[in-house]
């Protein structure tokens, strides 16, 4: 029998959290609630969900300082909900680590498929290829992306990324100086399935940059009005 997938549920509106729980069951989820921000930290790790529904508005630690604590150690999905729709609140839900954001109230149908949809996108980093499976690194002086194990290596350390910031350094790498719009790369790393926001692509940029630094051979490079490259000198 295949386990269902575990979805943790934070929101201090008890009546919002129930009606979503009621939804993912429905869809043969399973979920906790909990209604706090230090229930929701307890609670991930005694629950180990594969997706987090976030609320930011929390009594005690707000959701943006639970993002934070969970993104510190790891990389499990995060959707975070909240009333604010301003694009700074969206922006800096996604630079804390959130994988989408949605604004409250919202489409119980569209919830639902966000989840489904972030969940087909996360996937966990294998630890070997199967056998028979090609090699999937690339190489530059001081930096490999090995694509088949989910690793990267910069000047002789191993540097902790989340699955698609791997895949995204990975896919920019193997076209080097080759420029990639936002559209392009959202395709091409989350599919034409992604109804986030574009800026996700911006985000994910700016924590590879914030990771690994710009080497006298190589560069993560803006190309302005059109997108990102990989810039092999």
């Amino acid at each position: 029998m295949i386990a269902k997938q575990k979805i943790l549920i934070v929101d201090d509106d008890e009546n919002i959290a129930e009606l979503i729980s009621l939804y993912l069951n429905k869809e043969c989820f399973d979920t906790k609630m909990v209604h706090d921000g230090e229930s929701a930290l307890k609670a991930f790790d005694e629950y180990a969900p594969n997706l987090i529904l976030l609320d930011l508005m929390l009594p005690g630690i707000d959701g943006y300082q639970v993002c934070r604590e969970i993104r510190s150690h790891s990389s499990v999905p995060i959707i975070m909900l909240s009333a604010k729709g301003e694009v700074f609140d969206k922006v800096l839900g996604l630079e804390m680590g959130a994988d989408d954001y949605m604004i409250k109230p919202f489409d119980s149908k569209e919830l639902v498929a966000r989840v489904k949809a972030v969940l087909r996108r996360y996937q966990p980093a294998k630890a070997e290829a199967p056998s028979g499976e090609k090699l999937k690194c690339v190489e530059f002086p001081g930096l490999t992306v090995n694509l088949t194990n989910y690793t990267v290596e910069c000047d002789g350390q191993n540097i902790d990324m989340p699955p698609k910031e791997i895949e995204l350094l990975y896919f920019l790498a193997s076209s080097p100086n080759q420029v990639f719009t936002r559209e392009q790369l959202l395709n091409q790393i989350w599919g034409y399935e992604f109804i986030g926001d574009p800026r996700t692509v911006d985000v994910h940029i700016k924590r590879l940059r914030e990771k690994i630094h710009d080497h006298g051979e190589w560069a993560l490079s803006t190309v302005w009005g059109i997108g990102y490259k990989f810039e092999a000198r």
